[in-house]
């Protein structure tokens, strides 16, 4: 198969490391992929939220599937294109991916199916708003309804917290994104991720995981789009995944079926788990980063002949094989991340031996004269695998250490919950 993987970062890089490992993968084509990318596959310069361009694309190098990493071009209806062209897309159509790109959206469709979530409200009018904040008082959830990179939430604990996040989405810190805010009920608990591969009808589990989104060790400071992420999560109990299968993820999975807008790829449920039950964060419409990194580190291979019986509408005939094995990843970050930081500085990385146990993602690297200099905030994971979620740290952390790297950091506390 001749495979194209739409993206640049992290996770993209793990998917790309992963689908290479399957024997059905002839060619492999990223873009716009990285340095890290461009040592297992093709780089491609493409304008990847064009639909018209990427089957134009497709076309041109006889690509078989298209497996699309971020949210953006699935908002964007690349996936409706490509199906519409008649070429395999791993990826929701548009109606699909509001799940992911509108809060409220995928609050009405909870309220329909009847899955357990924060009680909401949605508002534009910032005085409304406020009165509303008053009447339920802190700590209080304010949410941008679209698409704001990550940075569309907080978590206030002070009604003036809150006020201000209403004033500045309200007041277009976050574009378009933030015309239209939910304020939702704090929910106290533990995060974890769930994530189910959907072909329309039928749900596969594949696996679960926790990340740490804070700067700070102790899951201190402002939040980052992820420091750092392991699988599995021990918070996510048989029970518990059965309890969200039945309450959350199939209902939701039916209720876009019945609206006439199936869900088809990833569906990445963030869950808050309390007194042994989980409640919907929010949902996602792909792969988590750094999530995807953990995960894939575990499926490996079979990564790709899942992704394409979900793409083909046939994961009633797959099954996700597990190693009792564990994962963990490491984000190294520029310094001064996820404020103001300097970008262009050199990179050493050790040397890596091939090796389904210890590998370095790429997130945010370009080859400048030979070497590797960062070119974003989160610039590269180092992620180890072990019998034991110990054993992964260890093996992460010594990657980790091994890079040569002044003008970045990396939190040294990763899966300290389950640890």
């Amino acid at each position: 198969m001749n495979i194209l993987i739409l993206g640049g970062g992290g996770r993209e890089h793990a998917l790309a490391w992963a689908i290479r490992q399957n024997p059905k993968c002839d060619r492999l084509i990223v873009a716009p992929g990285n340095a890290g990318i461009a040592g297992i596959a093709r780089c491609a310069e493409l304008a990847i939220t064009d639909g018209t361009a990427v089957v134009g694309f497709c076309e041109e190098n006889a690509i078989d599937l298209v497996v699309i990493g971020p949210e953006a071009p699935l908002a964007a209806g690349v996936a409706d294109a490509l199906r519409a062209a008649g070429i395999l897309a791993f990826g929701p159509s548009a109606a699909a991916a509001q799940l992911e790109a509108s809060k409220s959206f995928t609050k009405e469709i909870c309220d329909a199916c009847g899955a357990p979530t924060a009680a909401w409200a949605r508002f534009t009018d910032a005085a409304a708003a406020r009165d509303h904040i008053a009447k339920a008082g802190a700590p209080i959830v304010v949410k941008a309804d679209g698409l704001a990179a990550g940075k569309g939430v907080t978590v206030a604990m002070t009604e003036a917290e809150a006020v201000a996040a209403v004033d500045a989405a309200l007041g277009g810190a976050f574009g378009d994104a933030g015309a239209e805010v939910v304020i939702e009920e704090f929910m106290a608990g533990e995060e974890a991720s769930f994530f189910v591969l959907v072909d329309g009808t039928n749900c596969l589990p594949i696996g679960t995981a926790q990340d740490h989104k804070r700067v700070g060790e102790g899951d201190s400071g402002p939040n980052t789009g992820g420091m750092g992420a392991y699988s599995p999560a021990p918070v996510l109990t048989a029970a518990i995944q059965a309890q969200v299968m039945a309450e959350i993820v199939e209902p939701t999975v039916a209720e876009m079926a019945r609206r006439g807008t199936p869900f088809q790829g990833v569906l990445y449920a963030g869950l808050m788990i309390a007194d042994g039950r989980a409640r919907l964060v929010e949902y996602n419409a792909r792969f988590g980063d750094p999530e995807a990194q953990v995960l894939m580190m575990r499926l490996g291979a079979q990564a790709l002949d899942l992704i394409q019986a979900c793409a083909e509408g046939r994961l009633d005939s797959v099954t996700a094989n597990w190693a009792e094995d564990h994962a963990l990843t490491v984000v190294l970050a520029a310094n001064g991340y996820p404020g103001d930081y300097e970008k262009g500085t050199a990179i050493r990385l050790p040397e890596l031996t091939e090796s389904s146990s210890r590998m370095i993602f790429h997130a945010g690297t370009a080859l400048r004269d030979g070497q590797f200099v960062a070119t974003g905030g989160r610039v590269l994971n180092a992620t180890g695998r072990g019998a034991t979620l110990a054993e992964a740290r260890d093996a992460a952390y010594a990657l980790a250490e091994a890079v040569d790297w002044p003008g970045g950091f990396f939190r040294r506390d990763i899966g300290w919950r389950a640890l």
